[in-house]
């Protein structure tokens, strides 16, 4: 390893001008802009590093694959995806978000953190070993997502005809930041998601609330008492079988919670105000991060909401609501939940789905989880913070469920890496220490024999 070490110290520069040329290619999945552009141009780059890499068409954006194997050896499949978010209003941007700029050690640009930056550290740690050996100690595939951005619509149905291609002894993966006490944290697991809009639209028109407020129905008053049935004021989610299929927390994943640093007092400052909501003991509300599903008002509206009053009421009410969901349960099961909920409750309500995305948890005592914790503790020469799940939600599935393999992610850009936001930047030492990381990652994999 220490040659493949000094080969990515020795080549530092060329990295991050593969950065910066990566960066300058829009993909901006949501508008479609670049997307296609962006797609050829990573082949072009896996193909000069010296692997077989072709665009591979889905029912929405590309894909790209690639791959290099050498028989006889385990085989692991990188993801990451080349879309990125809309630059939002560019007067907030220091510099043009797609013209790369290097600024206090960090390359400021759309994609840098989230998610062209992490998943360059991959290729370019292959070709590390290329370079320094001639071959591989282990067989690679890439798979990178154009839609990741826009929810991967297509991405399980692309998985689920390729399953040959794909297939892989684990899936390694980097995306989000480090943990923020400055250690690297390896993630075995993600939140999956269910978007619905419940609207009732009772009346032709909006009326005078004196004319009519005592005769007609009013639809936010229903609204609002039908959530009151879905929710207590303690946060509980009222709905008939949601917490039915939660996945009990294991042993294993109660001892890590333990060595999680988790400052609740400092998570909150800047998010709410003092004194309002509950206060949370640190287990438990790394459990509720973790291991509980959660039901969210996302939206609420109806009526006049503008400066001043209108005395009307209302004709239409609306409700937008996301459920982050956990392990072992099902996006689709959920929301069938919730329509006869409505149904029961409020018979008039139409209620629908706006995109979907199933839980992912990998064991922690699996021997290639143990491993991969290893690998990184040598990369980094510190202990990584073992999460159990992220809170978040990403196709995390598509790797343990349709293709029933361990995943597990180990983030390598900073807390504040602005992703999402203007003034998107990777800080390039931790750049380079991802490439690191991935190198210590593959050497592993290599040598690894309890699959």
């Amino acid at each position: 390893m220490d040659k493949v070490i000094s080969w990515i110290d020795e080549t530092r520069e060329q990295s991050i001008e593969k950065l910066a040329r990566l960066i300058s290619q829009p993909s901006v999945s949501s508008t479609g802009e670049g997307v296609e552009e962006c797609a050829q141009l990573l082949v072009e780059m896996l193909t000069e590093v010296g692997l077989d890499a072709k665009v591979m068409p889905t029912k929405g954006l590309p894909a790209v694959y690639a791959e290099r194997i050498a028989p006889g050896t385990p085989t692991v499949i990188f993801y990451g995806h080349y879309d990125v978010q809309p630059v939002g209003d560019l007067s907030l941007w220091e510099t043009p978000p797609f013209e790369p700029d290097i600024r206090n050690g960090r390359m400021y640009g759309r994609g840098t953190g989230d998610n062209k930056g992490q998943l360059l550290t991959h290729i370019i740690a292959v070709d590390a070993f290329l370079k320094t050996y001639g071959e591989l100690p282990c067989s690679v595939k890439f798979l990178l997502d154009g839609e990741e951005e826009s929810g991967s619509p297509n991405l399980g149905d692309f998985v689920e005809e390729n399953k040959e291609l794909l297939k892989a002894d684990v899936c390694y993966f980097a995306d989000g930041p480090i943990h923020y006490s400055g250690r690297p944290q390896v993630v075995f697991g993600c939140r999956g998601i269910i978007d619905v809009e419940i609207v009732l639209d009772e009346n032709i028109r909006d009326c005078h609330s004196g004319h009519y407020g005592a005769l007609i129905p009013n639809p936010a008053w229903r609204l609002v008492h039908l959530l009151k049935t879905m929710k207590d004021a303690g946060g509980k989610v009222l709905v008939e079988g949601f917490y039915d299929k939660v996945r009990p927390i294991t042993p294993a994943e109660e001892e890590v919670l333990k060595h999680i640093p988790f400052d609740v007092e400092s998570y909150f400052e800047g998010v709410r105000y003092p004194g309002t909501g509950p206060e949370w003991d640190r287990i438990e509300a790394l459990k509720a991060h973790m291991f509980q599903p959660t039901m969210t008002i996302t939206g609420l509206g109806s009526g006049y909401t503008g400066e001043g009053v209108a005395t009307i009421v209302p004709a239409k009410a609306v409700c937008k609501i996301d459920m982050r969901l956990v392990a072992d349960q099902d996006p689709d099961e959920i929301f069938e939940l919730i329509e006869k909920h409505v149904k029961k409750h409020l018979p008039e309500a139409k209620v629908s789905g706006h995109g979907k995305m199933y839980p992912s948890r990998t064991e922690l005592e699996l021997p290639i989880s143990q491993a991969i914790i290893g690998a990184v503790k040598r990369a980094w020469g510190v202990d990584p913070v073992v999460v159990p799940s992220s809170g978040a939600s990403c196709p995390e599935y598509v790797f343990t469920q349709i293709l029933e393999m361990p995943t597990i992610s180990v983030p390598y850009a900073n807390p504040d890496e602005n992703n999402h936001a203007p003034n998107e930047n990777f800080d390039l030492d931790l750049f380079i220490q991802g490439i690191k990381t991935t190198a210590h990652v593959i050497d592993t994999i290599a040598k690894h024999e309890e699959w």
